[in-house]
């Protein structure tokens, strides 16, 4: 009985990679049919919203936060331990010798709460672009810094015998040369 008066805590169980959805899946079925409920309460495969640029569209994808990793919240048992470690798809506990260490309260905050929005524009620094639109149409340059926050890249444009200008564009207004 003094182990069911545990707190439930969150764990980091390693995959392997590619399976994280699938372990979640086996080990939400295990637990539902070992009326386990009580000690394993929860999973979860952290994700995150990111807006990639594939022939000039903006596409939103999910990806993976720690690809490899399931989070599960229980309560330390031998029993827990044994159902979780014993799923298929999971090689272990992330801890010595795969022994399950707790995360603390401000890593649970960090992993689960993270509302990380990146955008994977495809142009890097120093790549050549053309712009499609608006006043400097048809200009190429190449791209001297990223702001994925306000999703704008600046270019060095060559103007006015071949002086080089930085300007300013939206990502929508340019393409890669490839």
């Amino acid at each position: 009985m003094a182990e069911e008066k545990k707190k439930a805590c969150w764990y980091v169980v390693h995959t392997y990679s590619g399976y994280e959805n699938k372990v979640k899946d086996n080990l939400e079925k295990a637990v539902i049919k070992n009326d386990m409920a009580d000690l394993i309460q929860e999973m979860r495969v952290p994700t995150e919203d990111v807006i990639e640029i594939k022939n000039s569209k903006r596409v939103k994808t999910q990806r993976k936060i720690y690809p490899g990793y399931v989070l599960v919240k229980m309560i330390e048992t031998s029993r827990s331990w044994y159902l979780v470690r014993n799923t298929r798809g999971v090689t272990g506990f992330v801890g010595p010798d795969s022994k399950p260490i707790p995360l603390t309260d401000e890593e649970v905050e960090m992993m689960l709460n993270s509302s990380m929005k990146s955008v994977d524009f495809g142009i890097a620094i120093g790549e050549e672009i053309r712009i499609l639109s608006g006043p400097l149409a048809n200009f190429t340059g190449l791209v001297s810094d990223v702001d994925t926050v306000r999703q704008k890249l600046t270019v060095k444009v060559s103007l006015f015998q071949g002086r080089e200008m930085p300007v300013e564009v939206d990502l929508e207004q340019v393409e890669k040369i490839s």
